[in-house]
Parts: C-alpha cells; structure tokens; sequence
C-alpha cells in the first residue's frame, strides 16, 4: 500500500507540474512571473501537500527569482483551484513555491571545472 502512494504522488505531482506550465503560460497574467519554467513537483505521500519548483527561462538576478516566487505565491489561490478542477483531486492541495537554483549551481560548478582545466593546460 506504501509504494501504491508513493507511486500516486509521483504522478499527481507530474500532474500538477503540467498544469501549473499550462497555466504560468496563459492564465497568469503577472508579468513578474513572466518566462517561468517549473522544473518539478515534490509530493508528499498523502497529496495533502506539495512544493512546486520553478525558475526563470533566462535566469535572473537574486532580485528576479524573488519577484518570480512572491507572484507565484500572489497567484496560489487561482492557482491551487484550477490545479484541483484540471486534475480532478478529492483535496485541493497545499502548493508552496521555491526557486529551483540546482541548475545555477551545475552551471557555476562548471565553470570552475573549466577555469581548473585552462590553468592545468597553461602550465
């Protein structure tokens, strides 16, 4: 029964990815939130609630991806009902919004490998 949840939530939090793309691109009018992309959902096992990854399509300053996030939040309510009508959820679930910056950090880790790489090929 433990896996049946854990698979469940696995696919309404694709679910909800979907929707939440679907509506960043023509219900959220923001233009704080313009070119969000969300990366993924995180579920928990009860679908009770969620956290809802995003980031800027052409990145952004610290300043940006807070803006991203508070219009997000401002957003929550349509947000929240739409994703439950869409997806046809007994339970509208509590969705919480945080900046993905995991490709932020892939892409200054490699640029240190590539400045570690230039200064072993200069010596």
């Amino acid at each position: 029964m433990a896996a049946e949840k854990g698979i469940r939530a696995r696919r309404v939090a694709e679910g909800i990815r979907e929707e939440i793309s679907s509506l960043l691109e023509f219900k959220v009018k923001d233009p704080r939130a313009a070119g969000a992309v969300v990366t993924r959902v995180e579920m928990h096992a009860d679908l009770q609630s969620g956290r809802v990854f995003v980031r800027l399509l052409a990145g952004g300053d610290l300043e940006a991806q807070k803006r991203l996030v508070e219009a997000l939040d401002h957003a929550s309510g349509m947000l929240r009902r739409e994703v439950t009508k869409r997806l046809g959820l007994r339970r509208a679930p509590e969705l919480r919004y945080a900046y993905d910056d995991g490709q932020d950090n892939v892409s200054r880790i490699e640029t240190i490998l590539a400045e570690i790489d230039a200064e072993r090929k200069g010596r």
